[in-house]
């Protein structure tokens, strides 16, 4: 086992930070019986009780070679997370020790991760890259289409680290279908059956309702909004059945050498009717969805689960993990690895796979993590409904080992302890 020196993690008070104390602590970060690759790793810090504006944490690991600068950020809310990202991989069976020393905010101008927001679009990028929009202004559907087909809250373009588009929206044969984006398709709302998924049907969309926050540092930019999932076949004025919230995070990151974007995604719904809502057993619906670019087809691109399932026989299987790749014209061959979280309902999911011969045998592609798929879900009044997922968007190709130790690391984050 390789073990490196204690070091303690001191908190120093400094001007301006009456609300600090002196303080000494250390940590001990264990890989156990499995490497962890340079992904980043949250700590739970609230006990620290500091304002994210006004404070930063310089962050050191010691090695043989001396005292080596880590990345890290602060995450404030109802819980303050420390998020930390390794410069190199981690062997198995180590212990390593990090030093923290909390100082006065300043502007640094060396961060890349960047979050904004303009009249139609929150952007998240990386340095002079664009990682990905999320659309929150109403987009019209294309001319001489059904006007119902137009809709915002999607994310639409993703780009790969080398700048191919992965995502596709308003294509011809399947208008409703927008990028990355998560309604539900047959649902049960006041005794009504009631569809959010295919817009020209006018019985429901769904559409952003506010931005609730956003952020950027040196291991992640992300933002978290409001959506509605509007009924418009209730009764009077029109309903909205669902609250949902989008918690989404880019960790731009280092693997095998190569830059790709680790993506967070968080989806909590909530029902504020006085009755149940019934989320029906379908094929397509909730989860998260995506209708991939217009370049791949089914002599181009590739399927493979954790399970082992190819685009033959994936479609209605349930897996930890789904990559999705294909070539570009430009020559240069990107993907996604999807990763469903252990604590989401049907975990591992059942997805929606497109087969070889979809759309008139041309094979474009579609993947979703299908929660409702082989079974229905009630969504009860006043509780909150949780489901998270990953992806890796990569460049290149990665192996299934890779991709099962990304899923590892999502699904059993790595053992904390803190040291007295």
């Amino acid at each position: 086992m390789r073990i490196f020196r204690i070091i303690c993690i001191m908190v120093f008070l400094l001007p301006g930070m009456s609300g600090l104390r002196s303080q000494t602590r250390s940590f001990v970060l264990k890989t156990d019986g499995r490497a962890l690759l340079p992904l980043p790793v949250r700590l739970p810090v609230s006990d620290l009780k500091v304002n994210g504006d006004s404070v930063q944490l310089e962050v050191l690991r010691e090695s043989e070679r001396g005292m080596i600068p880590i990345k890290s950020q602060l995450e404030t809310g109802d819980n303050t997370m420390l998020w930390i990202l390794p410069d190199e991989v981690i062997a198995a069976g180590s212990e390593v020790i990090f030093h923290i020393k909390l100082q006065k905010a300043s502007p640094d101008p060396t961060v890349k991760n960047h979050a904004g927001m303009d009249q139609k679009n929150i952007s998240l990028s990386y340095g002079e890259k664009k990682v990905l929009d999320y659309r929150h202004a109403y987009l019209e559907a294309p001319a001489n289409v059904d006007p119902l087909y137009g809709k915002s809250g999607f994310i639409h373009p993703l780009k790969s680290p080398e700048g191919n588009i992965m995502t596709r929206i308003q294509p011809g044969d399947h208008y409703h279908h927008y990028g990355i984006w998560n309604p539900w398709t047959k649902t049960i709302v006041d005794g009504q059956e009631v569809d959010f998924w295919n817009l020209a049907l006018g019985e429901g969309t769904v559409r952003f309702a506010g931005l609730i926050s956003k952020a950027a540092g040196e291991v992640f930019s992300g933002f978290t909004i409001r959506q509605e999932h509007v009924n418009f076949k209730a009764r009077g004025p029109e309903q909205v059945a669902i609250n949902e919230s989008w918690h989404v995070k880019n960790f731009p990151v280092e693997i095998e050498g190569r830059t790709c974007w680790l993506i967070d995604f968080t989806s909590t719904m909530n029902n504020p009717l006085d009755s149940a809502i019934e989320l029906s057993a379908y094929r397509y619906g909730g989860g998260i969805g995506w209708r991939a670019t217009a370049a791949w087809n089914k002599d181009n691109s590739s399927v493979l689960t954790s399970e082992g399932k190819t685009r033959k026989d994936a479609d209605g299987s349930h897996a930890r993990w789904c990559k999705v790749e294909g070539w570009f014209p430009s020559g240069i061959p990107s993907g996604i690895l999807f990763c469903s979280h252990p604590g989401n309902r049907a975990h591992p999911e059942p997805m929606r796979v497109w087969p070889e011969d979809a759309n008139d045998d041309r094979g474009d592609v579609f993947f979703e993590f299908c929660p409702i798929r082989h079974q229905k879900w009630t969504i009860y009044p006043g509780k909150d409904y949780v489901m998270k997922y990953r992806m890796l968007v990569f460049d290149g190709e990665i192996s299934p080992e890779i991709a099962e130790s990304v899923w590892q690391t999502y699904a059993q984050p790595v053992s904390i302890e803190w040291i007295k």
